[in-house]
């Protein structure tokens, strides 16, 4: 009876929208453990989201002194989204993108969408304002934030949000890495409206082997000038850079078994309670969520459209030795966007290899993402 009237005392005392975020949160739960999409955080994020909505428990990131309190100190100071970097760092080969820059083209022809889905939030909110009384239209800040959901680099999205607009960090969030796990609906049908298929079915060569001289020289060389040129970038590509070093140095592997794996993994598991921690119905129930998905969506769209395009121009330009199937990598979901070239690839010609090549625009994305997000914090911070 006394367990009974706890729960009883609970329920009476939820809010219609607590209950809405509950059942949302249950909802993302059930598709990281059935449908499998991003289970590493959307796990953590739905169960982190479901207790921040029961106000009696106080394990919101708002509620002072609580476990989750502390553990969102690592998004609010900055410190989660470049350790993650280190551990991607250490997982990545950019051999494809030294032995192929022009495929770095490729990965900014992917970043059309930042821009699309940041002017879009402008305007849309601008039109919107118009026919709903009272509508506050997005800022410069929010929507330079929205627009990086395009890059499809969930760590680069944390990260110039808590700068820019934190509130809107919740749904941000969300929305990138919801989108990341739908790679595979939403970028084929895109790739197969924008290329013919005899595009389809180009063989690239086998990219060129580099030697370790250079794999160990670029991350260092790339630390330098984004220092130099763009050093409101250089937390996010330093981190980056630092983990590749550690991977191609050959020396540490100790050190890059572990940020592959456990402190990978322990991040993501942090970032993932922190963040929906923080989606509590106050910050996420509002009509500018609504938007906000919407626009990332348009965002992923046009950066996958604007990378296979880029691919098939240099296909023109080279004779025919670039598949434009590789432009979907042109966003920097990795490695999902390059198994999808490398999937239609074989679909169409099953002697074709693309998932090496694709690795190239990806990076370049990557980095890409990283410089362009350090530009908007330098300019709207």
């Amino acid at each position: 009876m006394i367990v009974i009237n706890f729960i009883t005392n609970i329920i009476s005392n939820l809010t219609l929208s607590e209950i809405i975020m509950i059942f949302f949160a249950l909802a993302l739960a059930y598709m990281a453990v059935e449908k499998r999409y991003e289970p590493l955080l959307l796990l953590p994020l739905a169960f982190g989201m479901l207790i921040a909505n029961i106000s009696n428990a106080g394990l919101s990131s708002y509620d002072e002194g609580g476990l989750i309190y502390y553990l969102y100190k690592g998004i609010e100071l900055g410190i989660y989204p470049p350790m993650i970097f280190i551990c991607i760092g250490a997982m990545t080969d950019f051999s494809p993108l030294i032995s192929s820059p022009k495929t770095a083209l490729i990965g900014l022809g992917g970043q059309v969408g930042i821009f699309a889905a940041m002017f879009g939030a402008l305007g849309l909110g601008h039109i919107i304002s118009y026919f709903v009384p009272g509508f506050v239209n997005f800022t410069m800040q929010e929507a330079a934030a929205i627009g990086v959901i395009g890059s499809s680099d969930g760590p680069t999205s944390i990260y110039i949000t808590k700068q820019l607009a934190s509130h809107l960090l919740p749904t941000i969030t969300i929305a990138a890495y919801s989108y990341m796990a739908l790679v595979p609906l939403i970028q084929p049908p895109i790739m197969r409206a924008l290329t013919t298929q005899k595009e389809r079915m180009v063989i690239m060569p086998i990219p060129k082997e580099v030697s370790r001289r250079k794999r160990i020289l670029f991350p260092i060389a790339m630390t330098l000038l984004v220092l130099i040129f763009v050093p409101s970038a250089a937390t996010l590509i330093s981190m980056l850079m630092l983990g590749n070093l550690i991977r191609e140095s050959g020396v540490a592997e100790r050190l890059v078994r572990m940020l592959e794996g456990d402190l990978l993994n322990l991040l993501t598991l942090l970032i993932g309670l922190s963040i929906g921690g923080s989606a509590t119905a106050e910050r996420v129930l509002n009509i500018k969520t609504l938007f906000i998905i919407i626009l990332g969506l348009f965002a992923f769209v046009m950066g996958t459209a604007g990378g296979v395009l880029v691919a098939k121009l240099l296909c023109k330009l080279t004779g025919g030795k670039v598949n434009p199937l590789i432009g979907n990598a042109g966003v920097s979901a990795m490695p999902m966007a390059a198994r999808i070239s490398q999937r239609l690839g074989h679909e169409y010609d099953p002697t074709n290899h693309l998932l090496m090549h694709a690795m190239g625009p990806i990076v370049a994305s990557t980095i890409g993402s990283a410089i362009i997000a350090g530009i908007f914090i330098s300019l709207f911070g």
